[in-house]
């Protein structure tokens, strides 16, 4: 099989996407900043220069990969320090992505999947689910620097021929998630109550081990190539609805007080936390029909049986190894 090499191969999405690969015969490279935590057979390259600025003279002589997945990026910082977060995300997230596609293509790859996300295009869905050929309007930073990056590496990928296939997730979760998917697990295992029983915004969400599976149908369908793609669970809960679900595959039901959202929207606005509320109990749906139509590609899992997986990860965690 074919040789895949892996950037951001530690993360948690890249750790997915490693066992995927690997379970179905490809050759792994995982390239990575820091020593460890890499799947068990997969091949570490550590390159610890600031945005991949050394990747061109460092690629290993002996790395015949076809593909390079691309998930490294500079995420959201919840407490800022930069003075210009806008040029941060730039230099990571496009600069840094256009210096690996160019040493991937000099070194013999052919295909380049990027890891957007869909805060490329919009945060909220206004009525109707997203469609991959709406028009952008990313509305911080991080959105703003993806979207960037997609039409670099588009224009570089028509300029040289290196075969770029973007594909832009909603929320991610599963095993080992972090951030607020994990603090929401939280609440919910310690019986906090939670102002969210009257949200009726559907979601998109992505688990991650569709996600991997989308990805590897990515690096090797010959009809991806310049195409962008929206991948996302089959169903959009609402936060409520998710809630529930969770409670119920951990096994301690969801506190849920029905607050109505308008109330909801004026203690964010109050507080000037109305970005976190509207990430809450706002509609954000994405439409997958062009990776479904195109690849063929559906979700080998279903939302609920990622919730499960994700709520057996956490109790194993909470319990000492109890599921």
């Amino acid at each position: 099989m074919s040789q895949v090499l892996v950037t951001g191969a530690n993360g948690f999405v890249g750790r997915a996407l490693c066992r995927v690969l690997s379970g179905a015969g490809f050759t792994v490279t995982g390239l990575v900043r820091h020593e460890g935590l890499l799947e068990s057979g997969v091949e570490e390259w550590i390159e610890p220069s600031v945005d991949f600025a050394g990747i061109e003279d460092q690629w290993p002589a002996a790395l015949a990969a076809h593909c390079v997945v691309h998930l490294a990026a500079r995420v959201h910082v919840m407490r800022e320090v930069s003075v210009d977060p806008e040029a941060q995300f730039r230099s990571t997230n496009v600069e840094g992505a256009l210096r690996v596609a160019r040493a991937a293509w000099n070194h013999g790859v052919q295909r380049f999947v990027f890891v957007s996300s869909i805060k490329a295009i919009a945060e909220a869905d206004n009525g109707r689910a997203l469609r991959e050929d709406d028009a952008p309007a990313p509305e911080d930073a991080y959105g703003r620097s993806k979207l960037a990056a997609e039409e670099a590496l588009l224009r570089y990928g028509r300029e040289s021929g290196l075969e770029v296939v973007i594909v832009r997730p909603p929320l991610v979760y599963g095993p080992e998630v972090r951030a607020n998917f994990l603090r929401l697990m939280d609440g919910i295992w310690r019986g906090v109550p939670l102002p969210l029983g009257a949200a009726s915004g559907r979601r998109s969400l992505v688990y991650v081990g569709n996600l991997a599976d989308a990805l590897m149908r990515c690096a090797i369908d010959p009809r991806a190539v310049a195409q962008r793609f929206h991948v996302a669970d089959s169903d959009a809960p609402t936060v409520a609805e998710l809630c529930r679900a969770l409670g119920r595959h951990l096994g301690r039901p969801a506190r849920l007080l029905p607050i109505p959202e308008s109330m909801l929207r004026l203690a964010g606005r109050v507080t000037g936390r109305s970005a976190q509320i509207d990430r809450l109990v706002g509609a954000l749906q994405v439409d997958t029909s062009r990776i479904r139509t195109v690849l063929g590609w559906h979700p080998p899992y279903s939302c609920d049986e990622g919730l499960a997986a994700t709520a057996r990860w956490y109790r194993s965690t909470r319990r000492g190894g109890e599921c």
